[in-house]
Formats: C-alpha cells, structure tokens, sequence
C-alpha cells in the first residue's frame, strides 16, 4: 500500500547521487534523503526537544546521553496489525509499557540475520547503555525504520530494507558497499509484545531480513557490547545455557521467537542457497 496518499512529506535536500551498485549492474542504491522543515515545524520540533529534555532530566537522569537523543530525534512508524502506516511517534513514546499498553502503540521495526560464507550467524550482545533490553545477546542487527521517506517506501520492502543498511553502519560499522539492499532477502513478518523491565518494552511488527557476505566490523560501543559468530550447534548451545538461567546468556526476546520458531528451517536454506523459497511475506505470525 503507498504512504503517498496518507501522508504528505516535507522537501528533502539531495545527500547523494543515485548510483548503480557496481558498473555491470543496472541496480541502483536508494536516494540517501533528509527533511528540510518549515520555519513553523522548526519551530515546533524545538518546542518537543525542550519538552523532551526537560521530561529527561527530571523523570530518566540515568539515562545515557546518545540513547537520550535517539529517543526523542528518531520518529517511529505506527501501525495498525496488518501493517498499514497510521502515523509516527517519538521511540521515547514507542517503548513505554504504559503508552503501548493504553494506546496499543505498535511501531514497524525489523531484524538482520547476517552469515558469513562459512554460514555462521553474526550476534552481537547489546551495549549497558541501551534503554531496552540491555547486555543481552540478540541476532546481527534490530532497530527501525524512520519516518522518512527513504525508509516508508512500501514496494519491495525498499524502506525496510534502506533502515537495515543505515542501521548496520551505524552499529556495527559495516559500510554500505558491503550489505547491498538488494542483497537482503526478507523472509517474514512477526507481531510480538514483550516488556523490559517496569517501564520500557516493545511492541513490534518486525520484518526478519537474511543476508549472507562477508563484512569487515567495526562495532559501535555505545550500541554493542560484543559480537561473535556462531555455527547452529553453538547457538543451540547458548540457548540451553540461557534456558538453564545463566546470567551471562540472556537472549532478546524477539531472537528467541525467531529462534523457536523458524531460525532452523530457514538456515537450511541459508546453506544451500535458496533462501528465496523459504519467504512468506504476506503472513504476519502474531506470536
């Protein structure tokens, strides 16, 4: 379904050229955009960062500085449970318990699983500083699209798609160049609410991306504790010790779904190269 006609979107200064991805393809990397506001929404989005700030410094003065600004800069995409776009919000309001339980605030988000040619699964454990689900381990990469135009993009799942290659970079320094967006097969859809602590949760419509290449790493401490690769009988293993209650293996939530329901299957077809086979994406698996 276009967001064309449900919203309209402000001007956008020009970042980059579009390219095509390598001189003997004619597939071309996605417009990197960004919003120019009116005088009047200037205005106003500084009015909400006061407000926001304020609201920090007396109710969150734990909170670390960068997850901070991400909480009140980033505009996530609200929808309904077939995933029609409904509106945006701060990922402050996304991911209070009490917001998502009184408005049933649900917000698009996605997760990458990256393999290398060896078909190890990329995890990296979530930094101290992160609001929800801090220090557990998780598959590659889970963030979300923005309310932006480069990331509403509905048609082969382009938006979703653009999110996951700006959010590689920013978390684990893995240049563009290296995750193509077309090189990302996505796989499925999943509806899942799941609480952090008294305060924070999710409440997600998440899309579940695969993608195998070999990528150079340059983690981002203020996102990422560690990262390691792990073949399936070490990840089997690492559930069995996070089953058994060791305090060092806690798993998100959202990788556990993944995990119990279709992790294994799929990276069959990871193996022998037909991962196109295994999506289902006009299912959403409410779990």
């Amino acid at each position: 379904m276009s967001t064309a006609s449900l919203f309209s979107f402000p001007s956008f200064h020009l970042r980059s050229l579009l390219l095509p991805l390598s001189s003997s393809s004619s597939r071309f990397a996605p417009l990197r955009l960004s919003p120019i506001r009116s005088p009047a929404a200037r205005s106003q989005h500084s009015v909400r960062a006061f407000s926001a700030v304020t609201m920090t410094d007396s109710n969150d003065a734990g909170m670390d500085a960068v997850q901070r600004r991400l909480m009140f800069e980033d505009e996530c995409i609200l929808v309904d449970e077939n995933d029609r776009v409904v509106g945006h919000d701060t990922k402050y309001n996304c991911h209070l318990m009490e917001k998502i339980e009184a408005e049933n605030l649900l917000h698009r988000a996605f997760s990458v699983f990256l393999f290398n040619s060896k078909y190890e699964l990329l995890l990296q454990q979530r930094s101290k500083t992160k609001v929800t689900f801090p220090l557990v381990w998780t598959n590659t990469c889970c963030s979300h699209p923005l309310y932006r135009e480069s990331e509403l993009i509905e048609e082969s799942v382009l938006g979703v798609r653009n999110a996951a290659q700006r959010k590689l970079l920013d978390e684990l320094g893995i240049v563009a160049e290296d995750v193509p967006v077309d090189e990302f097969t996505p796989l499925g859809r999943m509806l899942y609410k799941a609480p952090s602590d008294g305060k924070w949760g999710e409440h997600e419509l998440d899309y579940l991306l695969f993608i195998v290449r070999d990528v150079k790493l340059q983690p981002n401490p203020d996102e990422v504790a560690e990262i390691k690769y792990v073949s399936r009988e070490e990840l089997k293993e690492l559930v069995k010790k996070a089953d058994a209650g060791d305090e060092a293996v806690k798993l998100s939530p959202w990788f556990r779904l993944v995990v119990d329901n279709f992790l294994m299957k799929w990276w069959d077809h990871v193996e022998k190269g037909t991962l196109i086979e295994a999506a289902d994406m006009k299912t959403i698996h409410k779990l």
